[in-house]
């Protein structure tokens, strides 16, 4: 375990490095001119070589990255171009509110495609089952912005449930936080509960028919020890895979969520930054993504090894 984590750890830093790096090559690939939108359309050509050299956007690729590298080795990430903020500065106001709604998201997901999934995995080929693969499909077909939209309209605006945009810190009001952020939760998270559900009643309807179930099956055993304790633990493996990916994909897909709740998050400043080809922002976000993501992958790893003992990860 121990050198599993070591060789984890060693190969980190040169893959974020390397991720880093073809982000802001392919961001030079984009057409248009941050100083030139920063002095505006009708400024003089003097103003806007001013703001390329203040900046040092006027300087070759390689010492733009080597500068920046240098500084994220100390925990800084540049500052904003168009803003003027610092990066970290911005991403600790932004990270808790993408964070929330990515983990809100996931516990959707568990609540409805855990279930769903064993309910149709224990009884494979029945109405229920049927019903069950019937409202994945519609889940997996509905957009998550226009499941967003429709709830804003029902239960923000018809019904006035819930409130339709905002969003309250969790250390100011915890009643409040949740109830700005049951409808984006919804909205993003009905589909990877679908995908989740799939992948529950796939693993568990494979590990039923295993020998060993029909064994324990044989001994007597109450059905929902069997699949409580023997099955479902063998058959979370892919759906566990399924589950960090999900977790990553809403990370970095809550771009049109966090503009329609108007959440304010790390999406929409990415957004804001790309097309303001504003490159230290870019570069700060897609690192800290990058680093989530890998972070999230070696957890997985861990967890295989309580679910299925026979995995080394050595």
């Amino acid at each position: 375990m121990l050198a599993f984590f070591v060789r984890r750890l060693l190969l980190l830093t040169p893959l974020l490095i390397l991720i880093s790096f073809g982000v802001v090559a392919l961001v030079l690939l984009i057409p248009g001119d941050p100083a030139r939108q920063l002095a505006g359309i009708d400024a003089p050509q003097a103003e806007v070589t001013a703001i390329r050299e203040q900046y040092e956007l006027d300087e070759p690729l390689l010492v733009q990255y080597g500068r920046w590298l240098g500084g994220a080795v100390r925990g800084d990430l540049g500052s904003s171009i168009f803003q003027d903020r610092p990066v970290v500065t911005e991403l600790g106001d932004r990270l808790p509110v993408t964070l929330s709604l990515a983990v809100g998201a996931l516990a959707v997901m568990l609540l409805i495609g855990v279930p769903a999934g064993i309910l149709a995995g224990t009884r494979p080929g029945s109405l229920l089952d049927r019903l069950i693969t019937v409202f994945t499909s519609l889940s997996l077909a509905l957009p998550p912005f226009w499941v967003a939209m429709v709830l804003v309209v029902l239960f923000a605006v018809t019904w006035r449930v819930v409130p339709a945009i905002g969003y309250v810190r969790f250390t100011d009001s915890p009643v409040d936080w949740a109830t700005h952020l049951y409808l984006p939760w919804f909205a993003l998270g009905l589909g990877g509960s679908a995908t989740l559900a799939r992948q529950v009643r796939g693993s568990l309807v494979d590990v039923l028919e295993q020998d060993y179930i029909r064994t324990a099956d044989a001994k007597g055993l109450p059905p929902r020890r069997i699949i409580g304790k023997h099955a479902l633990k063998n058959a979370a493996i892919a759906p566990l895979t399924v589950l960090g990916i999900q977790f990553a994909y809403l990370l970095g897909g809550t771009v049109i969520i966090e503009q329609i709740f108007s959440l304010g998050g790390v999406g929409q400043y990415f957004f804001v930054a790309l097309v303001n080809r504003d490159l230290p922002v870019i570069r700060g976000v897609v690192v800290v993504v990058a680093l989530t993501f890998i972070t999230l992958n070696l957890v997985v790893d861990v967890l295989y090894t309580y679910l299925n003992p026979k995995v080394r990860l050595g």
